[in-house]
């Protein structure tokens, strides 16, 4: 460097003459200062255009994932329905339940266990609604309604739990009360307080039922108890009575042959005897009475509906 100026030499091999350039030196950072500027430049862009593609590939990851809940918030939605269809069922069931076991079903408003007022938040209270309001109000209601059959669910569970508690408390009870009919066959003769007797022709009350029945078809006990009578009776032939307690007894007249003895603990469907014509009888059938403490009853108030032939 001379004075102000810059001096280059340029030399590329032996037969070729030294090159000389000389650049003033205001010149020289006037062109420094370009090259600098021209890098920071090139810099920004370069920043600018890598700040680019990355908004762009959070873009796209931001829709996929979008686009993924959407389709995972309709599943659970799917699966709500068919959550809210099983309970509905299991509501029909218990309200089945508690009929039997003598309590008072469960009102249909009481069983849809609304909710309101503050405190349940909004669609833009959640932390989606910033990324995507449409999605944002869908999870929301999804998450009421998931509430709502989290509640109805400890609702149902309550109510079976107390029909489950009283059911047992009166299971002695159920079993115990005439249920079936005690034959395979058709009624071919009413309760009646006067009947046309078929032998005696004159009116006469008819105390039970008559089951028409191939002769050695099997007598079951209408409901548990005990035998108290297994033996001859008068008009009747031969003939079974069960205790059932509870003030229940059953009596099965006309038998051909009798399967339990006096004293003898039943179950509901165990076999008494077989159908026949003993006594006053003109074809094989069985008659049938139920009695509450001590009174006649219409057994067929005591025939569950799937047992009626």
């Amino acid at each position: 460097m001379t004075g102000d100026r810059w001096t280059f030499l340029v030399v590329r091999d032996e037969d070729t003459p030294v090159r000389q350039y000389s650049v003033a030196t205001r010149t020289f950072r006037v062109l420094g200062g370009f090259g600098v500027l021209l890098i920071l430049v090139l810099a920004v862009f370069g920043i600018s255009a890598a700040l680019d593609a990355t908004a762009r590939i959070q873009n796209r990851r931001m829709e996929a994932r979008n686009e993924a809940l959407t389709v995972e918030l309709a599943q659970f939605r799917e699966r709500v329905g068919k959550l809210e269809a099983t309970l509905d069922g299991l509501a029909g069931r218990d309200a089945a339940l508690r009929t039997m076991a003598g309590l008072e079903v469960i009102d249909p408003e009481v069983m849809e266990v609304g909710v309101g007022g503050p405190g349940l938040g909004t669609p833009e209270s959640y932390p989606l609604w910033g990324v995507d309001s449409t999605v944002s109000k869908d999870a929301f209601a999804l998450s009421y309604d998931l509430n709502a059959l989290e509640r109805r669910a400890h609702l149902l569970s309550a109510s079976l739990d107390e029909a489950t508690d009283s059911m047992e408390a009166h299971r002695d009870l159920m079993e115990s009360i005439p249920s079936i009919l005690p034959t395979a066959g058709f009624l071919s003769s009413s309760f009646s307080r006067s009947r046309m007797h078929p032998i005696y022709n004159r009116p006469l009350p008819h105390s039970g039922v008559d089951i028409a029945a191939p002769k050695g078809t099997p007598i079951f006990a209408a409901a548990k108890g005990r035998v108290v009578e297994a033996g001859w009776n008068s008009g009747y032939g031969l003939t079974v009575r069960v205790d059932h307690g509870h003030g229940y007894t059953t009596l099965y007249g006309h038998c051909s042959k009798i399967l339990a003895r006096p004293g003898q603990a039943v179950k509901r469907g165990d076999v008494l005897g077989q159908v026949g014509a003993t006594g006053v009888a003109t074809s094989p059938h069985l008659h049938y009475e139920v009695r509450l403490h001590g009174v006649l009853q219409n057994p067929a108030n005591f025939i569950l509906p799937d047992w009626v032939p």
